[in-house]
């Protein structure tokens, strides 16, 4: 074990959080408004009694970019994790099937599979998630004799109840950034350097954010919309939802 210092950590979160803020920002600068409306549930927003095209725009941008920004977000938190776990155990990225970390620590081996929050998937996926390291213990135990092999659910927050899932542990929150490294106040630690230039980027990406509704908005009301101003619902469920023909 090689103790990390917090200035390391530091520097690696600093550097990289621009990532993040530069792809989430990338990203909603190409956004399409029938890209948005192709994916998202047009009986969804007819339930919730939407009557206006902006609430109608914003409703729908505002769930895709909160998914999006989780998916995004959840990719940095893995890599900083790997990051940390190559300073301390000389952890690195796995190269298995839904592995994302491998390293040893007092003898054991171990491979971690790592998720944003504790309730990341449904059984099918946990299912697959077992699948894997099944695979990849059974690939570990021919290439390497005599070795233990313990399989991690790796969580970045939260906390669960029963950390022994029968085929592999499951580690959340505190519990996860102390196994990968041996510092108990990890967790916290991280917490501030996130914030490295957010009150820039947060004003950078409003402006582009406002301006994405505006777009939204003209081209929504030429496409969804009759003569009257009303919201074409049964266009948007077609546009949707229908099969088409070449």
């Amino acid at each position: 074990m090689k103790p990390i210092t917090q200035q390391r950590i530091v520097d690696y979160i600093t550097t990289n959080i621009q990532d993040f803020h530069q792809r989430r920002f990338d990203r909603l600068q190409k956004l399409k408004l029938m890209d948005v409306v192709k994916r998202k549930n047009p009986y969804l927003f007819k339930t919730k009694n939407i009557s206006t095209v902006s609430e109608f725009v914003k409703t729908i941008l505002d769930a895709h970019l909160s998914s999006q920004e989780e998916t995004i977000f959840g990719k940095f938190l893995e890599e900083l994790a790997i990051f940390i776990c190559s300073q301390v155990y000389g952890g690195q990225k796995s190269a298995a099937e839904g592995i994302d970390l491998e390293f040893e620590k007092d003898g054991i081996r171990y491979i971690v599979s790592i998720k944003s929050g504790p309730n990341w998937g449904n059984s099918s996926q946990i299912t697959k998630l077992k699948d894997n390291f099944r695979k990849a213990k059974r690939i570990l135990g021919t290439n390497v004799s005599a070795i233990n092999v313990v399989a991690i659910n790796g969580c970045c927050y939260g906390k669960t109840r029963k950390p022994d899932m029968g085929d592999y542990l499951k580690l959340c929150g505190q519990k996860f950034w102390e196994f990968i490294s041996g510092d108990s106040d990890l967790y916290t630690d991280i917490i501030e350097p996130l914030g490295h230039q957010a009150k820039e980027k947060k004003e950078q990406f409003r402006e582009e954010y406002d301006k994405t509704i505006n777009r939204f908005t003209a081209e929504f009301i030429g496409k969804f919309c009759d003569t009257d101003g009303n919201i074409l619902w049964e266009e948007i469920v077609k546009f949707n939802s229908a099969e088409t023909t070449s």
